[in-house]
């Protein structure tokens, strides 16, 4: 059997820590874990402080704001190992109540969304079969969140150059100040978190008879609410699970069978948030 390859970016802290070392965990000591963060001195630290057992844990650097890091990730590891089994998309650009929207949205977009679709790009052909692409949103990324006049923005996406374009547009009237004065929520998580799950259901409308017969989810996830510093600057957090506890709910999608009906959509709990 061919050892297995899974892949977490965004890994040095909270949930994809722990989606980390779940996934060594779940996995046998013959398959590699890829632990991935855009600092080097921060991956090493993450990757030594992990208990042993389970699956090898290995750093890599990867900056998804980097317009070429994902590909060349890729392709490093198409070398050494031929595929992918396993990538959780868990890059984020965190945003607190008093960071200027237009001073922040530029380089938000470009880690949120952006290096969302150069990760679907880079690495979806690499997936073996029985492989999983889990993409980390949130319960936010549904159009129930948008005003209906900007719903076409973001339904019925073919392509993931035209989900580009659609994040472009918002980027740039959040920047230009266009935005206030018109239907767009003031919280840049929402547009953000609604065009990431426009990805994934752009590309599995391409990918999806393929992926199914070859046992291959492709999908968002929503972890749900966690008790991290992040969150704790917006909500009253105290009760909520821990990352740790978070990633078992998203991690179990890694290990039971594909459910068609789960096939590019938001999953939160094992359920499907519908999209409108």
């Amino acid at each position: 059997m061919t050892p297995k390859v899974a892949l977490v970016t965004g890994a040095t802290q909270g949930l994809g820590l722990a989606l980390v070392e779940g996934l060594a965990q779940q996995l046998s000591t013959e398959d590699t874990v890829y632990l991935t963060g855009r600092d080097a001195e921060r991956v090493a630290q993450a990757v030594d402080a992990l208990p042993g057992g389970g699956a090898r844990v290995r750093g890599e650097v990867l900056d998804v704001a980097d317009p070429h890091g994902s590909a060349r990730l890729a392709e490093r590891l198409a070398d050494r190992h031929g595929g992918v089994d396993v990538v959780f998309g868990n890059a984020v650009m965190r945003v607190g109540p008093d960071d200027d929207p237009r001073a922040i949205v530029e380089e938000y977009a470009e880690v949120n969304n952006f290096g969302t679709t150069r990760l679907l790009r880079a690495f979806t052909p690499l997936l073996r079969d029985g492989g999983r692409f889990l993409v980390v949103a949130s319960s936010f990324g549904t159009l129930r969140h948008l005003a209906p006049a900007l719903h076409d923005r973001f339904d019925g996406l073919s392509s993931l150059d035209e989900v580009d374009k659609q994040v472009a547009a918002w980027r740039d009237a959040v920047k230009d100040g266009t935005a206030r004065a018109g239907d767009w929520p003031g919280f840049v998580n929402i547009p953000s978190k609604i065009g990431q799950v426009a990805a994934v259901r752009a590309l599995a409308a391409q990918r999806r008879d393929d992926d199914l017969a070859r046992g291959i989810l492709l999908a968002a996830v929503c972890p749900g609410m966690m008790n991290t510093p992040t969150s704790a600057m917006w909500w009253d957090v105290s009760d909520a699970p821990s990352p740790a506890q978070a990633a078992e709910t998203v991690l179990e999608l890694v290990s039971r069978p594909v459910d068609p009906g789960q096939y590019g959509e938001l999953i939160r709990d094992g359920a499907v948030l519908p999209w409108k």
